[in-house]
């Protein structure tokens, strides 16, 4: 079937700034650090500027494209090597999991500079699946990232930061300027690396609740954990929480998150 959709609207409706200097495409693929054999996939590689770099140092390289233009001329753009796919599909409807289950030998990574409209569900997305990873390394909004990697007690510690540093070990590594896209976008790009820690989620009792207690707190980060937390149990349990209830959860660590959802679930598999 013949696409008749112009190549400028495919660029808004998609959000696409690409890359255009070789110098920090050649940087943010030497971010990952995998030994062999590897398998990477890479979201939305566009030109393939950051994806030239990526094929001499994997020996399996996954390509997720959305736009079909892009896809179909990024095989031949780069002489058609043999360890090299461009799959032509949304990344958010992409099976990660079946792809990453298919290399069980291999060390596996995501990268890509990721459309600021989609970062969080695509971040989701690659938590999801932390299991089967051993790196990440994204491009995305510098203040995104800056919440990303946020230490507790910081204004932009959030959700975002607690289920990352949960599942890896996060660094922001430098920031891109907007200059260097075409378009430019109207704010400068972060890049950062997650190094997956391995069986993350066996700390905790319940994930499920890990998230939902999370996402209660931060929902209403002005008020005390006592309040927010009210709302999902009576007092009596709350009364047995070795926890200071009166802080709020910007203060809370990782590690005391966790620790507060395996109390809850103790304490509801006793009663």
């Amino acid at each position: 079937m013949t696409n008749t959709t112009k190549p400028g609207l495919l660029k808004r409706r998609w959000s696409q700034n690409f890359l255009k200097d070789p110098n920090i495409a050649r940087k943010i693929a030497a971010a990952l650090q995998l030994e062999h054999p590897s398998l990477i996939i890479e979201v939305g590689p566009g030109g393939g500027i950051l994806t030239r770099f990526l094929l001499k140092q994997t020996d399996r390289l996954l390509a997720v494209e959305i736009d079909p233009e892009l896809a179909a001329a990024l095989p031949a753009l780069l002489e058609r090597p043999p360890a090299f796919e461009v799959i032509e599909q949304d990344f958010m409807k992409f099976d990660l999991k079946k792809i990453l289950q298919e290399f069980p030998g291999h060390h596996k990574a995501v990268i890509g500079n990721l459309p600021y409209h989609i970062t969080t569900p695509i971040f989701f997305k690659i938590l999801d699946q932390a299991a089967y990873l051993n790196q990440a390394v994204f491009m995305i909004q510098k203040e995104v990232a800056q919440r990303i990697c946020a230490e507790p007690g910081s204004k932009v510690y959030g959700i975002l930061s607690v289920f990352s540093q949960l599942y890896a070990r996060v660094e922001y590594l430098f920031t891109v300027p907007a200059h260097l896209f075409s378009p430019p976008p109207k704010v400068d790009s972060g890049v950062l690396r997650l190094t997956f820690i391995s069986r993350a989620e066996e700390k905790l009792l319940n994930p499920s609740l890990f998230r939902e207690i999370v996402r209660l707190t931060f929902g209403q980060r002005r008020k005390m954990l006592r309040n927010t937390l009210s709302a999902l149990y009576p007092r009596f349990i709350l009364d047995q929480l070795n926890l200071d209830l009166s802080r709020r959860p910007e203060s809370l660590s990782v590690e005391e998150f966790a620790d507060l959802s395996n109390q809850l679930q103790k304490i509801h598999m006793s009663s």
